[in-house]
């Protein structure tokens, strides 16, 4: 009858280990999935929040069309005639303003 008991007796020991062991694991695995879930539901609400508080973004000046050669070979005309004394200043000016389009 003794001889019984202890196959019992261990198999009892090994089992409720194992038992307490997978039970462990599983609190510590639902705690884990917890801390994940709390931590994206915390990112999402910054998320939303930032995107709520960005301003809309400010439009870009438009872009100064790039000088062709026509328009270049026109200023060095002009800057030609107001070398020689052809052009004051000011028709120079009003010249160059007018083919830049400024």
């Amino acid at each position: 009858m003794f001889r019984r008991r202890r196959p019992l007796l261990r198999a009892a020991a090994v089992g409720g280990g194992a038992y307490m062991a997978g039970k462990h694991m599983a609190r510590r695995q639902d705690d884990q999935y917890a801390a994940e879930d709390d931590q994206n539901q915390r990112i999402s609400d910054l998320e939303s929040q930032q995107q709520q508080q960005a301003p809309p973004p400010a439009q870009a000046p438009p872009a100064a069309a790039p000088a062709s050669s026509a328009t270049i070979d026109q200023l060095k005309q002009l800057s030609d005639l107001h070398e020689q004394g052809v052009l004051t200043d000011a028709e120079f000016s009003a010249a160059k303003a007018k083919l830049l389009g400024t």
